[in-house]
This record gives C-alpha cells, structure tokens and sequence, in this order.
C-alpha cells in the first residue's frame, strides 16, 4: 500500500486529494497545526479513513517527526498562508509559512529519506503583473503581493532542491480552483453564500470590491488529479494547472444570482473600490494547461457554470440545514 503525507489536511485543497488518494488505495496521512479550536469540517466525512499528525511549517522538528512517523512514498505540501490580502496585513508570517516552510519540508524529506516525491502547491499569483498571455511554465514571475512573492520563493527552492540533490521534487502552478470547501474569505464563496441567502431572504446586500478582474477558475476537486499524476511521472517537472478560459467577477455575479432566479443582482450588490483596494492588484489571469493535457494526459472536466452551480446549490443547502 502506498502512503502519502498531505500539509495542511483541513484545507479545500488537501481534502479533496485525501479522498482522491483513498480511491487509489493509499494510506493517508495529514498535517494540522495545533490549535485552540478544532477545525475539521472538510474532513469530516474521512476523518476515519485518514490519520492525522500534529506539525507546523514554523517548526523543523515536527515536520521530520511527521516524516518519519509516516514513512511516505509521496508528500504533498499544501499548507501555507493561502490567502492574499492577508498577506498585506501579516508578510513576514506569509513568508515564513508559505515560503521558508517548504525549504523546512525540502530539508526534512532530504535527511530522513531523500527518495520521498515531493508536491509543492505553487500559485498563478506568481505572475501577478502578467508578462504574455496566456501564462504558461516558462512565463516570467512578476508577484503583486506578498503571499505572490512567497509562493515564487517555494516554487524556487523546490526547483533548486531538485536540481542540486536530485530530490523527485514538482511544483503545479494552479490557477485559481473553487469548491464548496472554499473559505469564505475568498471572493467566490463570497458571492455564491450571497446568492444563497439572499435568495432565502437571509440577506438583502452583497459587498465586493471591484468587479473587473478576470481569472481562470477550475474546480479543486478536478485540479487535485493532477497534483497526484506529476508524482506518477518518470521525471519530476513542474506544470500550469488552469482551465484556459477566464471570467470577471460580475460574470461570477451574474452567473450565481441568476442561479437562484435573481436577474436583477445590481439591486443586491454593492461595489466598493476604496475599501478593498490593494497596494497592488493583479487584474488578468489565464493558464495554458497544454503541457499537462501532453504529458500528464490530464484536462479540466468541470466547466465554469457547473463550478457555480455547484457553489451555490451547496450553500442552499447549508443555509437551509442551519434553520433545520
């Protein structure tokens, strides 16, 4: 039996390759940091079928307990400080988890076995400023935020580790990938929440920041099917993970309160630049997955209508167990 060792389990990310992997057989073991409150919500449902270990990407010691406790064919980092604005507000914390963490994860798989595959979740927000488009692998990096300017170290350090211990160490560079599981911190979840219960009467405004910014959204649970075939391959490579279309956030509006029969959504939201502005924004995101569906022989299946509908239908029917 295969085993692997996934950062960051609680997260949407993680939970979807946990229950991927499960379906292949493999024995799954989780990170989570402790903490005063107990957050395994996305987890639930396998938290029987997957064990979990107490680790921090800020302390070496528990991550090369965590490894060696384990004893994984494949490891796969996902936790990080996952959220941009918050990056403004706390850059050195982002960079310690999001950055200097993976050098923490590279540095424990080297001295306790260097024959582990390694998965580094790197992030289309390392193009920030975009160079071409679409973006592809060798596309320069030009990072708009701090949590972009981490990402770009992990993404590097994981290339420099490969390259000079010849450690089976990749990067995916996944574009922006929803789920039901989203935090809702982040803009879609935002909006497919709105959508649900204003259409129950549980909310009459949606506040968003601007609504012009287009990105490349894909459904997590497509997306974790390729994190698993890069450590499947011969040789360890990096690949743009994307859908090759992107959408602004009004078509995302637009798209969720029409679900919910709402045609008339600009009565609902409320459009406030100043509040959400950023020191820096990266307004145009869109992936060429085309070196993955090549090698990988991996493609997106579900289409951006069907990510929102799932969105939205999901948070019906929270909002409507919450009054159960």
């Amino acid at each position: 039996m295969k085993k692997a060792l996934i950062t960051g389990i609680t997260g949407q990310d993680a939970s979807y390759l946990a229950e991927f992997l499960l379906t292949k057989g493999y024995k799954v073991y989780g990170t989570t940091r402790r903490s005063s409150t107990v957050n395994n919500e996305r987890i639930q449902h396998i938290e029987d079928k997957i064990e979990i270990i107490p680790a921090d990407l800020l302390d070496d010691t528990s991550i090369v307990n965590a490894i060696r406790e384990s004893n994984p064919d494949e490891v796969y980092n996902l936790a990080a400080q996952s959220f941009v604005k918050t990056s403004w507000n706390q850059p050195v914390l982002t960079g310690e988890f999001t950055g200097l963490g993976v050098t923490r994860m590279l540095e424990a798989i080297r001295s306790v076995n260097p024959k582990i595959k390694f998965y580094q979740a790197s992030s289309s927000e390392m193009f920030g400023k975009v160079t071409e488009t679409p973006q592809k692998e060798t596309t320069r990096f030009h990072p708009r935020s701090p949590y972009g300017v981490a990402k770009v170290y992990g993404h590097y350090i994981t290339l420099n580790y490969r390259e000079s211990y010849n450690l089976f160490a990749c990067s995916g560079i996944l574009f922006n990938h929803e789920s039901p599981r989203r935090g809702l911190e982040f803009v879609t979840r935002k909006i497919s929440n709105a959508a649900a219960r204003i259409s129950l009467g549980k909310q009459d405004k949606l506040e968003l920041g601007s609504l012009e910014p287009k990105r490349d959204w894909g459904f997590a649970g497509d997306y974790v099917e390729a994190m698993w075939l890069m450590l499947q391959q011969e040789n360890p490579d990096d690949f743009v993970i994307s859908t090759g279309e992107n959408h602004s956030v009004k078509e995302f509006v637009e798209l969720a309160f029409g679900i919910v029969g709402i045609k008339d959504w600009k009565k609902h939201v409320v459009s406030n630049h100043e509040k959400y502005l950023r020191p820096a924004e990266v307004d145009y995101l869109i992936g060429d997955y085309s070196k993955a569906k090549k090698v990988l022989n991996w493609e997106p299946k579900t289409s951006f209508k069907q990510l929102v509908e799932m969105m939205v239908q999901a948070d019906i029917e929270r909002e409507k167990e919450i009054n159960k």
